[in-house]
């Protein structure tokens, strides 16, 4: 069963407007019948990757298995014997690309490009968790080779296909609190949930048995494999130092807590107000070395006018930093751990994932409840079903496919080109270049080990 759009800006993002063509229909690689079941391969299946299996793969006909843990591969392995499994996805496509119609990515960051380009070039339709890529390059490269493939595609911020943000944009269009001039948007990652700000560790550990070194670091720089920090005043902690969570805090692995949390929490202000590339980042921040993201950081990014929308400012937050109290917040009320605050010329407004948002002060809030806005939007069936729908023809493009989450990750990571360099980036977006810093230019298109890029 199909569900009917009404707002195609809302489900195709908003690339146009950064000078990228959208395409247009609901053009798909193949053709299946209504009852036909998808053909599915799931790369990287522990951690995130498990939740790609049951509600979405499993529920077609998985066929492959892939990761470079063999013991992460072991569970899933049992629970679906009829998937062939591997450890190096290169095989995997070389072996069965005639048998596998949907690829899901779910690796640490640094192998998201490479594992879904391979299946685009494929023309099999690709479901990669978020941020989409490592690098702007990698973005706008999955980006174009989505439209030449012709596939449906889908990014994993799950949130995009709730309520919440399409109550918010209805309320934003509406008028609740007027034109938008800022929005500040903060996370408790990455403190307490992995290391950032140290340098390499000096020494090395055994391999083990289960852990093939050389395909985890597949397309990074090679480096020797270590097991937990034996470093002066980190031997309490135990903690893992590459595998398999904590590479998220490392430059040549992960994106930090951008990659982690900015293709989620972004996404409402990109919708409701248009957002694509920004024209200028800048960042303070604290800790970083040249091998990991620093301890916090706070990043604004500037927006010019879009349309007869005002210029914007958008202001990032991580390592538990928070934007000021607001004065219109009642006694005793403070910011959660993770917020968005939507700031108007007629108010304030926060971001809530299941009713859209909250107009602060609370008295404001039971005023505008009195006249609230139509339910004028598409709703999602889910975000995995929307993104299956898509696959067999049945639905329109998923609501984070590629046109709309490729723009949405180059602006979130040209942050972290601010973060590495110290300085305000003055963002040729359309171009992809950080036109007072062109030492960038190693970060924006990074260089990969021989055998895992081709184009």
């Amino acid at each position: 069963m199909s569900y009917r759009v009404t707002r195609r800006l809302f489900l195709k993002g908003t690339a146009a407007a950064a000078g990228l063509t959208v395409l247009g229909g609901a053009s798909r690689a193949g053709a299946y019948a209504a009852n036909q079941k998808l053909s599915c391969a799931n790369i990287g299946v522990g951690g995130q990757g498990e939740a790609h299996l049951g509600p979405a793969a499993a529920s077609e006909n998985l066929v492959a298995l892939c990761d470079a843990d063999t013991s992460r591969l072991a569970g899933p392995a049992r629970k679906y014997p009829a998937a062939k499994t591997f450890t190096d996805y290169r095989k995997m496509f070389d072996e069965m690309a005639k048998t596998i119609d949907v690829v899901f990515v779910a690796t640490p960051d640094h192998h998201h490009f490479p594992a879904s380009l391979m299946a685009l070039q494929r023309r099999k339709h690709v479901y990669c968790e978020k941020p989409l890529t490592h690098s702007i390059w990698e973005a706008r490269t999955l980006t174009l080779e989505a439209r030449k493939a012709k596939v449906a595609t889908q990014m994993g911020n799950q949130g995009q296909a709730g309520e919440g943000v399409r109550r918010l944009c209805e309320f934003i269009w509406a008028g609740a609190i007027g034109k938008v001039t800022e929005v500040h948007i903060w996370t408790d990652r990455a403190a307490g949930w992995w290391p950032q700000g140290r340098n390499r560790p000096a020494y090395t550990d055994p391999l083990p048995s289960h852990l093939n070194w050389d395909l985890w670091l597949g397309p990074a720089p090679e480096r020797p494999y270590v097991s937990v920090w034996r470093e002066a005043g980190y031997q309490k902690e135990r903690k893992q130092v590459y595998h398999p969570f904590v590479w998220r805090g490392w430059w040549d692995f992960g994106t930090g807590a951008l990659g982690d949390i900015a293709c989620h929490a972004m996404d409402p202000a990109f919708r409701a107000l248009k957002l694509t590339l920004p024209v200028a980042v800048e960042a303070k921040c604290e800790g970083g070395t040249a091998e990991m993201f620093p301890l916090w950081s706070i990043i604004t990014y500037e927006y010019p006018a879009r349309g007869d929308l005002p210029p914007l400012k958008l202001i990032w937050y991580d390592g538990k930093k928070k934007p000021a109290p607001a004065p219109e917040l009642e006694e005793g009320r403070q910011w959660g751990d993770n917020g968005q605050l939507f700031v108007g010329e007629k108010g304030k407004l926060l971001y809530d994932e299941s009713s859209g948002g909250r107009i602060i002060p609370e008295s404001r809030m039971e005023e505008f409840k009195k006249n609230l806005p139509p339910k004028t939007l598409p709703r999602s069936p889910g975000h995995h079903e929307e993104f299956l729908l898509a696959c067999k023809g049945a639905g329109p493009a998923a609501g984070s496919n590629f046109d709309h989450a490729g723009p949405m990750t180059e602006a979130a990571l040209a942050g972290n080109l601010a973060i590495r360099f110290g300085k305000r980036i003055e963002w040729d977006g359309p171009n992809m270049k950080a036109r007072n810093c062109p030492e960038a230019d190693a970060l924006i298109r990074r260089t990969y080990r021989p055998g895992w890029v081709t184009l």
